[in-house]
């Protein structure tokens, strides 16, 4: 990269930058893990539990806290697909059970949100629909961070609500389904090519928040992909030019994403290995009464504390998936 001629070819030039920064990623948390264990082993003869109590435990608690990097830095291992280091959409579409169901879905965006952040990722709601008494219909985000696609994959799918109903007045046990869609974002230099033949563009009236404009003009924008029936939509941007180049990108990524998963389901075919589970399935049960549950139907891990779930704690259900489906 100090070479005078490099930049004199752009397009490798970045190839190669990419390539060396994925390296750095590797490289730089291993070394800095190493450095901190290296550090506790040189403290530990000088220290008992006996006679320091409080040191030793910090010296314990470093060492759980490297453990998890560690593990962290095993699960992103198994993120070896072509799409799992890009960043990603996700959508989340309330189910059968009008307000219920729409509630679920912003509880699920909450949570998805709270989980994005912890993680130090960026959240960016691109498209909403809110539901017509409360909560949402459906909604998009884009989520930015290292290997985005690769730990957001694992949520694709059918997740169940089980509790009393806010919104039953006879305090009902009800049951809600919203379900769970990511695509990769796609990089500048993979080029997907849609013929404007292939395409339908329709431009409706956007719903919910946002003001007079909002409500006045027809700037949302609904794309139809007529080969495959993808369909995307996009109504958060300022005019009808920004939420069509968002819905392009949608669409691009989604193409470029079944594109990518039919290779690798060939692959898989042919070297025998355990297919994907597809989309569409049930994956998770969140139950609030009679008792506090959420379980994976897929790797049967479950948690208690329902709480830390919906407040964003997901890491053990999306690791559990990554290790047997990764």
């Amino acid at each position: 990269m100090e070479d005078s001629h490099f930049w004199d070819n752009p397009a490798k030039a970045q190839k190669v930058i990419d390539a060396s920064n994925a390296l750095k990623g590797w490289t730089i948390p291993w070394n800095e893990l190493k450095r901190r264990f290296e550090s506790v082993q040189s403290m530990l003869p000088e220290v008992s539990e006996a006679e320091e109590p409080e040191f030793f435990q910090e010296l314990v608690d470093e060492l759980n806290q490297i453990e998890l990097k560690l593990e962290e830095l095993e699960i992103r291992k198994m993120l070896s697909g072509e799409l799992d280091p890009k960043n990603c959409y996700l959508s989340i579409n309330s189910g059968a059970g009008g307000t219920e169901a729409c509630d679920w879905a912003l509880m699920m965006a909450r949570m998805y949100e709270r989980w994005v952040t912890s993680r130090g990722w960026k959240w960016e709601v691109i498209d909403l629909v809110d539901g017509e008494v409360a909560g949402i219909k459906n909604m998009t985000a884009r989520i930015t961070g290292p290997f985005a696609y690769g730990y957001c994959k694992a949520e694709k799918g059918v997740h169940r609500l089980v509790r009393i109903s806010p919104f039953d007045s006879n305090a009902r046990r009800h049951t809600s389904f919203a379900s769970v869609d990511v695509i990769p974002e796609l990089d500048e230099a993979v080029n997907v090519e849609v013929s404007p033949d292939q395409i339908r563009v329709d431009t409706f009236r956007a719903s919910g928040a946002g003001g007079q404009h909002v409500n006045t003009t027809d700037s949302a924008v609904r794309i139809t992909h007529i080969p495959t029936g993808i369909v995307v939509t996009c109504q958060n941007e300022r005019s009808q030019i920004q939420n069509r180049e968002t819905c392009m990108k949608l669409l691009k990524s989604k193409l470029y994403e079944k594109e990518c998963l039919d290779r690798e389901s060939k692959l898989k075919e042919m070297s025998g290995e355990k297919m994907e589970i597809a989309w569409g399935s049930q994956i998770r049960n969140y139950v609030f009464q009679p008792y506090t549950l959420v379980k994976d139907t897929r790797t049967k891990y479950e948690v208690g504390n329902i709480e830390a779930v919906m407040n964003g704690d997901l890491d053990g259900f999306i690791h559990a998936f990554l290790k047997e489906y990764g």
